[in-house]
């Protein structure tokens, strides 16, 4: 575990106090810990997991249709 000495606003210490009582964690630690996963999950890159790798990779070996233009697609398709 790290510890680190931070200087934050009060705005940014109220949001983490909030985080804190919202969820019940016994400490800003737990809090901050809390944020910085779901900030992970919600802006950083996922690690892609190996299943949906092999998919991708079996997509791109597979043949596309070829087609000229909208109406030439349509016709191949059906649609």
């Amino acid at each position: 575990m790290v510890q680190s000495i931070i200087d934050i606003e009060e705005k940014q210490d109220r949001i983490i106090n909030i985080v804190k009582a919202k969820f019940g964690f016994k400490n800003k630690s737990q809090a901050i810990a809390f944020i910085a996963e779901a900030y992970e999950k919600s802006f950083l890159e996922p690690e892609l997991k190996p299943e949906y790798l092999d998919k991708i990779n079996k997509i791109k070996k597979e043949h596309g249709i070829k087609f000229s233009n909208i109406q030439e697609l349509r016709k191949i398709t059906g649609g």
